[in-house]
């Protein structure tokens, strides 16, 4: 008996998958937790719109980055503005436990969209009154299934945000692909790619605070090192987005150039290549369409924890159980 293959199932095994990724640049109401969200819920339906499958928002967007802690000299002990800021950062931070990202959640099961989303969190299992700079992903059924604290806050956000742990450092699958994302500079560290790229990352999802000097470079690097998509997303901020009862908001503006973060949100090909070039003071959903068959590609002559590696020579050990003061045995 001579064996004939069916070319239909043939046509369903090598059907190359496909994912359309959207980049939300938008600023937030800056401190303002339930008005920023309300902008992330309209930012999300306009992806709907779009059929994105996977939509990634900037660093901390909710509520928003501690600017003035480089204008208005945050280092400086005991002061009344300090102090009075801090206190409002910390009343409209995100709280996971208390339900701040449900609807949120409802809505990515609703349109089946997976979301990496940038969030100041108010971390009830330390204590509940420090931050932290997190990275939530939520898959397609709207579950929420990592919270990634920034590991190493950069300069002179360690005056309001806590170092975070690789409890968070985990991977995600989604239609054939594999997703990972790091908070801003966390992406300049070599072991930190590296503990991604050991999981099969192939999406991997940088969210910055803004400004194309972030993005235009290490993007494409990433991209060329790791033979992975990139999706660069940072946010925007504006005089215009500080509300008015703002703590301080004189003192803010008057030290606030017109344009605090321009953007510069941008995605890069497996072969460092750009997909979308970084764009600058632009809002909006920008997006595109991924192909599993271009990272395969780009593996055949390089893959950083594959074939080009030598693990009897270095090796990566990486602790991802969750930081605490109190462990109940």
């Amino acid at each position: 008996m001579v064996f004939v293959p069916n070319t239909n199932d043939m046509k369903k095994q090598w059907q190359d998958p496909t994912l359309k990724i959207g980049m939300a640049q938008i600023s937030p109401v800056w401190l303002n937790r339930e008005l920023t969200l309300q902008k992330v819920v309209s930012t999300i339906e306009l992806a709907a719109e779009k059929k994105v499958e996977l939509l990634v928002f900037g660093e901390g967007l909710i509520p928003g980055y501690p600017f003035w802690l480089n204008l208005c000299g945050g280092a400086q002990w005991e002061t009344d503005l300090n102090k009075k800021l801090f206190s409002h950062y910390v009343s409209n931070a995100v709280s996971i436990e208390k339900g701040h990202l449900n609807k949120i959640s409802q809505l990515s099961k609703k349109y089946k969209m997976a979301i990496y989303l940038g969030v100041i969190e108010r971390a009830i299992d330390r204590g509940n009154h420090s931050l932290y700079c997190s990275l939530v992903y939520l898959n397609q059924n709207g579950e929420i299934k990592s919270i990634h604290r920034k590991l190493m806050p950069t300069y002179d956000e360690r005056l309001v945000w806590g170092q975070g742990d690789g409890y968070g450092l985990r991977s995600h699958s989604l239609k054939g692909f594999t997703l990972g994302g790091l908070n801003c500079w966390e992406n300049w560290m070599p072991l930190v790619r590296s503990s991604f790229y050991a999981q099969g990352v192939n999406v991997h999802c940088a969210s910055w605070p803004g400004s194309i000097h972030n993005t235009q470079d290490i993007t494409r690097f990433i991209a060329r090192e790791g033979r992975t998509y990139v999706i660069s997303v940072s946010s925007l901020m504006n005089k215009a987005d500080f509300p008015s009862d703002t703590p301080y908001l004189k003192e803010i503006l008057s030290k606030a150039p017109d344009s605090l973060a321009n953007g510069g949100s941008c995605m890069a090909n497996p072969d460092g290549s750009w997909l979308i070039e970084p764009i600058v003071d632009n809002q909006g959903v920008f997006t595109a369409e991924v192909f599993l068959s271009k990272i395969f590609q780009e593996r055949q002559n390089f893959d950083p924890s594959g074939h080009y590696s030598r693990p009897d020579v270095t090796k990566l050990k990486v602790n991802r159980k969750r930081q605490s003061v109190v462990f109940n045995e």
